[in-house]
């Protein structure tokens, strides 16, 4: 069992955004309705990573979720974007870089449906101004051994979760990504069951951390890091966040993963960054973070819940998080 420390959330003054500026968005709302405060936000957006105006910009107000905005330094754009994990690009880091290029991200759609009162199918456009975007910085951590830190630009999972107003049966969230072997080289491989399948509890996908996720640093997603959509789960191991999604269902029973498929005893449902459940060719006790620590230089420790136990350790109370990792 697992006795959680609440470590808080803090930030610095220069971060705290002024009462006049916050008093100003509110009366900006309540005037314009939902569209004028997307506008706002995005007018009134903080300070954030340097952009790499590499893609168009996505701006947005900084996020005032607890736990959103890590004081890690971020990784280095060049590493974010060149050291992947998408394997419909090849199974190297480095080939959804020089891969996916091809993909194709207007038009594109994704389906909301399954156990749900309102389903609907999104435009992505539709998607990005459903509410204000917001900038979060997280820590991400690849069953792997390395780990990153990213400026996200998004919103809560849950605001879209909860327009289309699921229905009691629905316990979890399965996300489908793009499978299509004209512009994704690597699907029809032997590599995994494609579509690229993932999931989690209704619970998790609720949880304010759960991200939405249409840019980062400041833009909107390169191709290689899941472009036009994807979901960012900041506790658990990166392969649980979907890229490239193209539907969300509501479903009942635990649905059955890529990586599950593939290796059930390597990649369990919950994934949870443990650092005391290693994986069963490696320890998961320590991590290289991308960008900052040299051959020569010290692994990290390994955070429980990649650092986040203070906002989700509650969900898993009363768990064997080894039997269910």
């Amino acid at each position: 069992m697992h006795l959680l420390k609440n470590r808080g959330f803090t930030l610095a003054s220069h971060e705290v955004t002024p009462r006049a500026v916050y008093e100003r968005r509110r009366t900006l709302a309540l005037l314009a309705g939902g569209a004028a405060w997307a506008t706002a936000g995005t007018a009134l957006a903080q300070p954030g990573p340097t952009r790499p105006n590499k893609l168009a910009a996505l701006p947005a107000a900084r996020s005032a979720v607890p736990g959103a905005l890590t004081t890690d330094k971020p990784t280095p754009y060049e590493d974010v974007t060149g050291y992947n994990n998408f394997y419909e690009f090849g199974t190297d880091k480095s080939d959804p870089a020089a891969n996916a290029h091809t993909l194709k991200v207007r038009p594109w759609t994704v389906a909301v449906e399954g156990a749900v009162k309102r389903p609907r199918t999104w435009d992505i456009d539709d998607l990005l101004k459903l509410v204000g975007q917001e900038e979060r910085i997280y820590r991400l951590r690849c069953v792997e051994g390395w780990s990153m830190v990213v400026p996200w630009t998004g919103y809560s999972l849950a605001e879209l979760i909860r327009r289309v107003e699921p229905t009691p049966s629905a316990k979890y969230v399965e996300f489908t990504t793009l499978a299509d072997r004209r512009t994704m080289p690597q699907v029809g491989s032997r590599v995994l069951d494609w579509p690229y399948v993932e999931g989690l509890r209704i619970d998790e996908a609720m949880h304010p951390l759960t991200l939405l996720a249409f840019g980062l640093y400041g833009e909107v997603l390169p191709n290689q890091n899941g472009a036009p959509v994807r979901i960012v789960v900041p506790w658990k191991y990166g392969f649980k966040s979907a890229k490239s999604i193209v539907r969300i269902r509501f479903v009942e029973n635990e649905p059955r993963t890529a990586w599950v498929k593939a290796a059930a005893q390597e990649y369990g449902f919950y994934s949870n960054v443990n650092p005391k459940v290693n994986h069963p060719r490696w320890s998961q006790a320590t991590e290289r973070r991308l960008g900052e620590d040299g051959l020569l230089r010290k692994k990290r420790p390994t955070l429980m819940f990649n650092g986040y136990e203070a906002q989700v350790g509650q969900l898993y109370a009363g768990m064997d998080l080894e039997k269910f990792f």
